[in-house]
């Protein structure tokens, strides 16, 4: 017989002293995730608009929180006990994972959807290949830090992110970030004058 979703699960659990004790499995829409969602809808909407998410998206980060916090904390006893700055650290990270997920979306668009490219008549190549391998190829000539913040930039990290996934102080990021885009630019605008560098 295939379980109500109107009743919980139960399930044992043993406790320190060897004795069991009965807690209820949480489901993604039990009243108890439910109350801590509404009562922590604020930190919610204060975390969206930290990161610029706009309206159209909360209710696509207030699904994700449900469902990290359903996954992570597994049991209404200890949803229960969840802080409010529990759910909007959960609520940031979701955001940002958010964020992520839909630059890789607009960088793996089709060719063919982008925008126009620079053409022939202009002085530089059209083709969209031509375009990408230039950009590698000069990220590749940048000193060995610069290089290594272009590379995260140019795939959708921002200055802070890339600070502390690499221990980093954010100034520091921030400034190999902007010069190395500078060295870019000045590369890619003008290739025949920095070829010989």
């Amino acid at each position: 017989m295939p379980p109500d979703p109107r009743r919980p699960e139960r399930l044992f659990r043993v406790r320190p002293d060897g004795g069991h004790i009965l807690t209820t499995v949480a489901d993604p829409v039990s009243p108890v995730l439910t109350g801590l969602l509404a009562r922590c809808a604020a930190k919610i909407r204060m975390a969206a608009h930290r990161h610029g998410l706009g309206a159209t998206d909360l209710d696509d980060l207030t699904q994700e929180v449900r469902i990290r916090l359903w996954k992570a904390l597994e049991t209404s006893e200890r949803i229960e006990s969840v802080s409010a700055s529990y759910v909007y650290q959960a609520a940031a990270t979701a955001a940002l994972d958010l964020i992520r997920q839909r630059r890789r979306a607009e960088r793996s668009e089709p060719v063919s959807e982008m925008e126009e490219f620079p053409t022939a008549e202009s002085g530089r190549a059209g083709d969209p290949g031509d375009i990408v391998e230039a950009v590698w190829t000069a990220v590749a000539g940048l000193a060995a830090d610069r290089r290594v913040v272009a590379r995260m930039y140019l795939q959708g990290y921002s200055y802070t992110e890339i600070a502390e996934m690499l221990g980093w102080s954010v100034g520091r990021a921030r400034n190999l970030l902007y010069r190395g885009l500078a060295q870019l630019r000045e590369t890619l605008s003008h290739p025949e004058t920095t070829e010989g560098r």
